[in-house]
C-alpha cells in the first residue's frame, strides 16, 4: 500500500489561559494552549503520546475530514486511502497510530498506521470496529459490532480478546496503558454512560460523580484518567482522576470541553467549543496540590 499522507508546515494558533479546579483539598490547576489546523472549520485532538506528539481529526475548508499528527509545530496529514473521513485516536512512543476511517459499506473501519503501511484492524466478522488506544508494546483496545451488539476488543501480539463490561448493553473500548491496565466506556440499560477499568481479570467502575453520562478516554502509567462528561444542564465538562480523586475542567475560552488523551507528563488534550462556535482542540497541562 502506498504512504499517501503528507507533511504540512501549518501555523498552529496557540493560546494560554489558567484555570483551578478545587474539590476542598487537594487542588488541581490546569493551564490550557488552543490548538487549531490552520484553515480548518474545526479540530479535535484525541490523543497525544510521551513526547508531546499529538495526533486528531479536523475538517478543511471544503468540508472534508482529515486525521492528523503534529509534532514539534510540524502537522502531518493522514489519511486512510482504503476510504475517507480519517480519525486519529491515539500513538504511542514509536509514533504507531490507531484510529479509523469510513468504508466504502459507509461502516466505520479500524485501522494501525505505523512504518508509513496502513493496516486493517478488527476481529473476524465484525461489521464495524474503531481503534482508540495503543501503549508502548503495540496493544489496541477498541471496539467492533457484530450481529450480536457493540463490544470491546483487546488486539495483543495478533490475538483478539473480545472484552464485555458485565451488564452492558454494549461496551465500546477506549484506552490502554503501558500496564496493560484499559479504560472502558459502556452502555447501561438506561442507555446512559459510564466507565470502568479493567485490569484484564476485573471490572471497576470508575464513573464521575454526579454525572449524567462518564467516558473515561485515556490512561496514563500512573493511572490518571482523563473522561469527558455531562451534567443535568446538558453540558460536557473534562475531568481528571487522579489518586482516586476526580478533578473537573473547563477550557476558560469557551463551552462543552471534552478531554480525550493523556500522556505521563501532566498534559491533557481534547477539544471544546469556542465562543465563535467552532470546535477546536487543546493541550492542557496539569499539577496537583498535596
Amino acid at each position: 500500500m502506498t504512504n499517501c499522507k503528507s507533511v504540512l508546515c501549518s501555523v498552529i494558533s496557540v493560546m494560554a489561559f489558567v484555570v483551578s479546579a478545587m474539590s476542598a483539598e487537594p487542588t488541581a490547576t490546569f493551564t490550557f494552549h488552543t490548538v487549531n489546523v490552520t484553515g480548518s472549520q474545526s479540530t479535535s485532538v484525541y490523543g497525544i503520546n510521551n513526547s508531546s506528539v499529538m495526533v486528531g481529526s479536523y475538517v478543511d475548508g471544503r468540508g472534508k475530514r482529515h486525521g492528523f499528527m503534529l509534532a514539534n509545530g510540524v502537522l502531518t496529514r493522514i489519511d486512510d486511502p482504503a476510504g475517507t473521513d480519517t480519525y486519529c485516536f491515539a500513538i504511542n512512543l514509536s509514533g504507531a497510530i490507531v484510529g479509523y476511517y469510513t468504508n466504502s459499506k459507509h461502516s466505520a473501519q479500524a485501522f494501525l498506521y505505523e512504518s508509513g503501511t496502513f493496516t486493517d484492524i478488527g476481529p473476524a466478522g465484525s461489521t464495524g470496529s474503531q481503534a482508540l488506544g495503543i501503549n508502548d508494546s503495540g496493544a489496541i483496545n477498541g471496539n467492533y459490532s457484530d450481529s450480536t451488539g457493540s463490544h470491546g476488543f483487546l488486539l495483543q501480539n495478533g490475538t483478539y480478546t473480545q472484552v464485555d463490561v458485565p451488564g452492558a448493553a454494549f461496551t465500546l473500548g477506549g484506552g490502554i496503558n503501558n500496564a496493560g491496565l484499559m479504560t472502558e466506556i459502556w452502555i447501561d440499560s438506561g442507555s446512559s454512560s459510564e466507565s470502568s477499568l479493567y485490569t484484564g481479570t476485573q471490572f471497576k467502575t470508575e464513573d464521575v460523580p454526579g454525572a449524567e453520562d462518564s467516558s473515561a478516554s485515556a490512561i496514563n502509567t500512573r493511572g490518571d484518567v482523563v473522561y469527558s462528561w455531562e451534567d443535568s444542564s446538558d453540558n460536557y465538562h473534562g475531568s481528571l482522576l487522579h489518586a482516586g480523586t476526580f478533578y473537573t475542567f473547563d477550557n476558560p475560552n469557551g463551552t462543552r470541553t471534552f478531554g480525550y488523551g493523556i500522556n505521563d507528563h501532566h498534559v491533557i488534550v481534547g477539544e471544546f467549543l469556542s465562543t465563535s462556535g467552532a470546535t477546536e482542540g487543546f493541550r492542557a497541562s496539569y499539577t496537583v496540590s498535596q
